[in-house]
């Protein structure tokens, strides 16, 4: 398949964006030894997005960035890190002599730092001064906008397979709504004491 490159792979009913950090618990047997080859060979795997939404076959590109607790059973808590999103051709049984599962993927080579426009850069400060949270990691991304909307999981999906310059506006419209959503709930706060 022309462009596409075999990883391993852990198909997972999540979808994290470019720049997200996720947490995991391993405890299978197969994806022990997956977490063991990340960290003695370095390697990037692909998380696909296993769900019925999912009818692009697109999944996340992720690192390993640390492990934050081995169990006496074996099992681990880690932290892995998106870096890119791909595109499934083919998802394998196994990968190479592995007993995790592999395929065959394209990246989509996503700019994570890409920077909001103006008009939602503003939209967002205000949208989290509201929510009282004043200290950011400066630059704001695109994607961490996104992942401060906690978008679920069918606006991630849209939201990750839009074209570049329709990010923006669907960016635009749930901070929009999400700041509605929230000033009438403070609004109703107001109106409304609890004896």
């Amino acid at each position: 398949m022309a462009g596409f490159v075999n990883i391993p792979m852990f198909p997972l009913s999540i979808l994290p964006m470019p720049g997200e950090l996720v947490p995991l618990h391993i405890f299978e047997p197969r994806y022990k030894q997956l977490l063991h080859d990340l960290e003695v060979e370095d390697i990037r795997f692909g998380i696909y997005f296993a769900s019925d939404l999912n009818e692009e076959k697109i999944g996340s590109l992720m690192r390993l960035e640390s492990i934050i607790k081995r169990h006496h059973t074996g099992e681990c808590d880690i932290i892995v890190k998106c870096e890119d999103i791909l595109s499934l051709g083919q998802l394998f049984r196994t990968y190479q002599n592995k007993s995790y599962p592999g395929g065959d993927v394209r990246f989509h080579q996503v700019d994570g730092s890409r920077l909001p426009s103006t008009p939602l850069h503003e939209m967002f400060v205000e949208y989290m001064r509201l929510r009282k949270i004043t200290k950011m990691e400066e630059p704001i991304s695109i994607y961490s906008v996104a992942q401060e909307l906690s978008l679920d999981l069918q606006d991630r999906y849209k939201f990750l397979l839009l074209s570049d310059d329709r990010k923006d506006s669907f960016l635009i419209s749930r901070v929009r709504y999400q700041t509605d959503i929230f000033k009438q709930e403070d609004k109703s706060r107001d109106l409304y004491h609890l004896n």
